[in-house]
């Protein structure tokens, strides 16, 4: 039995809603949407709801990419300051800004920098020490920064 077309309505501007408010969020709602569908005349269902969620995944990972590369600059402005420069400066706000950036753009990512910062920490401390050719042990084990310091625009390590 069909939907009542106003119901269905309903549901499409609630969609096209979370498209342009949530990128990541629709994303992960339509694969779950089409993982549901019975399969219709040659529709790849699966491969079609990963796709989909390949989409929220990119969103994920450009959080994570641009996390190091603030982490890396921040690890070298506190263990190299005499080597600061203005373009390390330059990185951390360009990163911070596009960070603030998707997370407006897809606010079910919020928690995700906190999620993921040790793991994304322990990339940056590798290529801290790599560029710096300071010793790895150098660099804190575990993050010496939070989350909210990271993310703050008058923080430079």
């Amino acid at each position: 039995m069909a939907e009542p077309l106003e119901r269905t309505a309903r549901k499409t501007d609630r969609t096209a809603s979370l498209y342009e408010t949530d990128i990541h969020a629709w994303a992960l709602e339509q694969a779950a949407l089409v993982r549901k569908l019975a399969p219709v005349g040659g529709l790849d269902v699966e491969n079609i709801a990963e796709e989909l969620e390949s989409v929220g995944k990119q969103q994920r990972q450009e959080i994570e990419n641009r996390l190091d590369q603030l982490l890396l600059h921040l690890l070298k402005a506190r263990f190299q300051p005499e080597h600061w420069k203005g373009g390390w400066q330059a990185s951390i706000k360009v990163q911070r800004r596009a960070i603030t950036k998707l997370l407006r753009d897809n606010p079910s990512l919020k928690g995700h920098p906190a999620a993921v910062l040790e793991q994304e920490y322990g990339t940056a401390r590798l290529m801290a020490a790599a560029e710096t050719e300071l010793p790895e042990a150098t660099f804190p084990e575990t993050c010496p920064f939070t989350i909210d310091d990271i993310l703050d625009d008058g923080f430079f390590g």
